[in-house]
């Protein structure tokens, strides 16, 4: 909270007038995030609204304002709508602040990945639009002014709700910059060795906090940390042991999109990449790669959209625990995707060395759960196929060929 009062400090935002009619102290206007979209793709603005002031302030907020989108060299003016079933009149805690989202419902009007958006009546700087898939969260947070100094008299009159132990977002840059990476799911097929694949992935983006701050671009911006985690569980065996588990932590440059005319979308990312299976003697495994891959995104009508990824990655590093690795997956791989955000969508990934002629190609199916039942929690339906060499990195030199079934948190 203190980083987000000496950032609004600095940017000099407008001074707002309490509900009585006098001139309060003044409470800064920031927009902390654009980006994020509701369960129906509505891009949300989230509002800060600090009071650095020792007394509460009551702030009158509008139904409605007219925001600025700059992108691509024009400029065009678009409305927010509030978002929130709250009072018209917002009370800022003394020493706090409070949280309020207005929505961007035109979707002719959606800008796009790298657009800037401000709030000339409020004089708040430009901020980047990150869009993210479609979620669901609270619309509205309150939080608590810090606690007073031993030696200072608690505040009365302020009319803030202290976060839920649980809430660790306020403060906390980590969650800001958490995003999802690869997909995240856990599916079954039996009658193998391997009969259970569960993964996790995420990626931290370095220097997130810099669109929030209202900070020129960089290319700094582009820099992401990611882990992706397989796991591939024997259930088959009395024991129900774990055949091998893939740690794969990577270093990757993104490059900012660029929207063509047609509304193509062209981007790359640059990267180097570890995998390993923690284990020692024979059933060590562990790789190092260098890859480039540029990326490509168009879409078809009906809300589907069509995906474009080849990518050539080079073997850097120590390889004696499997010399022969690259035999069995090539240089080059190529990620494919068709469907919808809110329906069907396919995706394919595959890889070949062309002198051996061995590869692997895999495939996954998946749709929104709450579709097929009416309601329901927010998983997807989620089928996966494999065909070929090297499904975990233990068994990078084993032909295998899995069908597998479950539920996927992100696809």
């Amino acid at each position: 909270m203190m980083r987000m009062i000496i950032m609004a400090t600095i940017v000099g935002a407008a001074t707002l007038v309490s509900s009585s009619g006098h001139a309060g102290s003044p409470v800064e206007m920031l927009i902390g995030d654009a980006g994020r979209r509701d369960a129906d793709s509505n891009m949300l603005v989230d509002l800060r609204l600090l009071n650095a002031d020792a007394a509460a302030q009551v702030v009158p907020l509008p139904d409605r304002i007219e925001a600025r989108i700059e992108q691509d060299g024009s400029t065009r003016s678009v409305w927010l709508d509030r978002a929130t079933a709250s009072p018209q009149d917002i009370s800022v805690p003394a020493g706090g602040f409070v949280r309020v989202v207005y929505r961007l419902s035109d979707p002719a009007n959606l800008p796009g990945p790298g657009a800037t958006i401000s709030i000339p009546a409020w004089r708040t700087p430009g901020t980047t639009v990150t869009l993210r898939p479609p979620e669901h969260g609270p619309q509205l947070a309150m939080v608590a002014p810090p606690p007073p100094h031993p030696s200072e008299p608690p505040s009365s009159g302020s009319e803030a709700v202290a976060p839920p132990l649980s809430d660790r977002t306020p403060g906390n840059a980590f969650l800001s910059n958490l995003a999802p990476y690869e997909p995240i799911y856990a599916v079954y097929g039996p009658g193998t060795d391997s009969a259970a694949r569960i993964q996790i992935s995420f990626k931290y983006q370095l220097f997130g906090t810099r669109q929030a701050e209202g900070l020129p671009r960089s290319w700094r911006d582009g820099l992401h940390f990611a882990y992706t985690q397989r796991m591939f569980w024997d259930l088959e065996s009395s024991s129900s042991p774990f055949r091998n588990v893939d740690f794969q932590p990577e270093l990757f440059y993104l490059s900012p999109a660029t929207v063509l005319a047609d509304k193509i979308t062209l981007s790359a990312q640059v990267g180097i990449r570890h995998e390993s299976n923690g284990r020692d003697g024979d059933a060590s495994r562990s790789v190092n790669t260098v890859y480039v891959a540029p990326m490509a995104a168009m879409p078809l009508g009906g809300g589907y959209r069509f995906s474009l990824a080849p990518s050539l990655a080079f073997l850097v590093g120590d390889t004696s625990d499997n010399p022969d690795i690259q035999r069995y997956r090539g240089n080059f791989s190529l990620f494919m995707e068709l469907g919808q955000d809110q329906g069907l969508r396919l995706s394919t990934s595959s890889r070949l060395n062309f002198s051996s002629g061995k590869g692997a190609v895999s495939a996954e199916l998946s749709y929104p759960l709450k579709r097929l039942l009416g309601a329901g929690p927010d998983f997807y339906l989620f089928g996966q196929t494999f065909a070929g060499y090297g499904e975990n990195l233990f068994d990078y030199n084993r032909r295998t060929t899995r069908f597998r079934v479950g539920l996927a948190l992100v696809r």
